[in-house]
């Protein structure tokens, strides 16, 4: 029995659906999407791919399929971003010092991902370091959006978005401190989940912040989402089957609904008539001092931390390079003016507990945000506006001037980033410039298979997800 889809444009369930009926091998998978990966090379997705070891692991997964012993990610080929720690494939975290070097291990969410039959296909690429949305890293080159190869994919995981949308692999792991799972499948029309932190965990992958970072998958539905989750955080729990009437979603007041482009407004617009449509309650949230609160916890704690535990991740990974050489090997601008002035003016101590202080505060704005409205989520849009060029200097026009790329697009994921909470991606629907438009969901702390469930369903009254313009 033929599929009614190329294999490329397959979510995990249907992979394993395939696999499962013998309509085709994982090798079969591996090497047509070997050859994609091939066909669209110049959208710099991958940093580190070989189609051997690749299509090695895919026989083996064939093998364990043949035997009825295969666990239920048999054969499902997985991208990883580079800073995320494996023994056979390079982790070079986007930047010049570690660029082709191998960690000592797997990172331990890699074990899990893999003990589960997961295929490894490659390493996505990255903004330098994670410090970055645009995905224009001067190490390994520009990544480019497959919606409009002259646009951003977004970052950090740009490239982990890249090769999902592109339909080189069916989903990826990227890493998420304020933006960076949740903004580049925005802006390349997929979903993405930052879980709440210390759910997943962060041993063996590169380092901004324990406080804020997390990986996270991303895929082309919240179901396939739902699956990679539970295997990452070994929580198994089904998804409740969430009747959308009467649903109490939040719409926070604090500009996550202002200022945005057109493309951005005109999705949301749509979004919100089918929510409603669909009997789901919109109750409009306060939250006051949310930004002098989230600007007090953003860079303080990230450049803090950075400068304390990237040290301990260089030793635990079997590298002979220190803090200096890492810092000295940055080949993108940006990145450099950011991290290389630490060496000498850090952020005191004082101010990082005064961060943290905040952050607290943070914490407790959120928990009495959900309680008082008694909403189970907050939506809002992903990012003010679709995928841009980069300007010169490295802005973005945004409303018809130039803005700071990255400081603009972060603006609405960065709060719940720093508060630690689960926050979820949806393709909403494609604007009248042509590109795809993020819909987010903020869930209380812990409530990350609540939320999926809760996306599950919103994903059902929303546009199905369009494809780029590579066929």
């Amino acid at each position: 029995m033929e599929n009614p889809q190329p294999l490329h444009r397959l979510g995990i369930a249907a992979l394993q659906q395939g696999l499962a009926q013998k309509h085709f091998s994982a090798a079969e998978l591996a090497q047509a999407l070997a050859a994609r990966t091939q066909q669209l090379a110049h959208l710099n997705g991958y940093v580190a791919f070989d189609p051997t070891p690749f299509l090695a692991q895919a026989a083996q997964a064939d093998a364990a399929l043949a035997r009825g012993d295969a666990p239920a990610l048999t054969g499902i080929p997985l991208a990883l971003k580079d800073n995320i720690g494996t023994a056979d494939l390079p982790t070079g975290a986007g930047t010049g010092a570690l660029h082709g070097r191998r960690p000592r291990a797997d990172a331990e969410v890699v074990r899990r991902l893999r003990a589960a039959g997961a295929v490894v296909a490659g390493k996505a690429g990255m903004h330098e370091l994670a410090f970055g949305i645009s995905s224009d890293n001067a190490v390994t080159g520009r990544i480019r959006n497959p919606w409009a190869p002259d646009r951003i994919p977004g970052g950090s995981s740009g490239g982990s978005a890249v090769v999902v949308s592109a339909g080189l692999v069916p989903a990826a792991l990227g890493t998420d401190t304020g933006a960076s799972v949740r903004l580049p499948a925005a802006l390349c029309g997929i979903a993405g989940l930052r879980p709440t932190v210390g759910r997943i965990p962060g041993g063996g992958i590169a380092p901004i912040s324990a406080t804020r970072d997390t990986a996270g998958p991303m895929a082309r539905s919240v179901h396939d989402l739902a699956l990679l989750d539970a295997v990452m955080a070994q929580d198994a729990t089904p998804l409740a089957d969430i009747p959308l009437r009467g649903l109490r979603l939040g719409l926070p007041t604090q500009r996550f609904w202002d200022a945005c482009d057109a493309s951005v407004t005109a999705v949301m617009a749509q979004a919100r008539q089918a929510l409603e449509r669909a009997g789901v309650v919109l109750v409009e949230v306060a939250l006051p001092e949310l930004d002098a609160l989230n600007d007090a916890v953003g860079f303080p704690v990230a450049l803090y931390e950075f400068m304390a535990q990237m040290p301990g991740y260089l030793r635990e990974a079997g590298h002979d390079v220190d803090l200096p050489a890492l810092l000295a090997g940055i080949g993108s601008p940006d990145v450099a003016g950011l991290l290389q002035p630490l060496l000498k003016d850090g952020v005191p101590e004082a101010a990082y507990r005064e961060a943290l202080a905040a952050r607290e505060r943070l914490q407790a704005l959120y928990r009495e945000a959900f309680a008082q409205a008694q909403v189970e989520a907050l939506a809002f849009p992903t990012a003010p506006l679709t995928a841009r060029p980069l300007l010169a200097g490295g802005g973005v026009e945004f409303l018809g001037t130039p803005q700071p790329a990255f400081l603009t697009y972060i603006r609405n994921t960065d709060p719940g980033s720093n508060a630690g909470i689960p926050g979820l991606s949806l393709p909403a629907g494609v604007g009248p410039d042509g590109l795809p438009v993020g819909l987010a969901l903020d869930g209380p702390a812990g409530s990350d298979r609540r939320l999926l469930a809760i996306g599950a369903a919103i994903e059902r009254v929303l546009p199905p997800p369009a494809l780029p313009p590579l066929d």
